[in-house]
């Protein structure tokens, strides 16, 4: 008899990290202000944690979108007024990312409704409960990360 999916601790491991991406998308999304979407918040988050004037490369790259997705999402942004895009001084062909003021009280309104749902799973796990984890996470993620990287049809490490 075949191996049942649920005997594979790999797969039970990637379905958990699957369901929690998907919660956490949703308590955020149900969250945010008015108009304000998923994608949008993780570009003002980014912005925020790593500061102004990053490039649009760096902003898909560090949140694995796409070209065409972030494109959409930062027109979004500048459409709102959330964002500014400024044409680099040194190499006009880049351009750099800037959030507005109307941009940064935007996200801090996301935070302060955010903030009760971290408090709560703050509550419910030890710092080091997710320190533990963290060691594993980050291991799979570069691994990961080094196999997508990989020439087609080859796996590193393999």
């Amino acid at each position: 008899m075949a191996a049942e999916p649920e005997d594979h601790p790999d797969i039970q491991v990637f379905d958990e990290i699957r369901y929690i991406e998907h919660l956490v998308r949703s308590a955020i999304a149900r969250k945010l202000p008015v108009g304000l979407t998923y994608p949008q918040f993780e570009v003002m988050n980014l912005l925020s944690r790593r500061g102004d004037g990053i490039t649009p490369v760096e902003i898909a790259r560090a949140l694995q979108m796409t070209k065409s997705s972030l494109t959409n999402t930062l027109q979004r942004l500048y459409a709102r007024k959330l964002i500014r895009v400024e044409v680099c001084a040194n190499d006009l062909r880049r351009k750099r990312i800037w959030v507005t003021s109307e941009g940064k009280q935007a996200y801090v309104q996301s935070m302060i409704a955010i903030r009760p749902r971290m408090e709560s799973l703050r509550d419910g796990f030890t710092q080091k409960e997710f320190r533990e984890a963290l060691p594993f996470l980050k291991a799979l993620r570069t691994w990961l990360g080094e196999m997508h990287e990989a020439p087609t049809g080859e796996m590193r490490g393999a």
